[in-house]
């Protein structure tokens, strides 16, 4: 079943699905554990997150909603 998540939502709310950050990980999504991206997971999208470090936001997205 799909999950909804689209390039608007929020890292924070990712991250509380099960195997997020085994999924983040593996596109390669930085400083999933840092303090400074905790501070900003419930205002950064994952869109935003995608552009910032040129990642394929697609296919991204695509196993998230798996």
């Amino acid at each position: 079943m799909a999950k909804n998540i689209t390039k608007d939502t929020v890292l924070a709310d990712i991250l509380k699905l099960p195997n997020a950050t085994d999924i983040l990980s593996k596109h390669k999504v930085p400083c999933l554990f840092c303090p400074m991206a905790a501070m900003e997971a419930d205002k950064l999208s994952i869109g935003e997150i995608a552009g910032m470090y040129d990642l394929d936001l697609k296919t991204l997205l695509k196993d998230l909603n798996v």
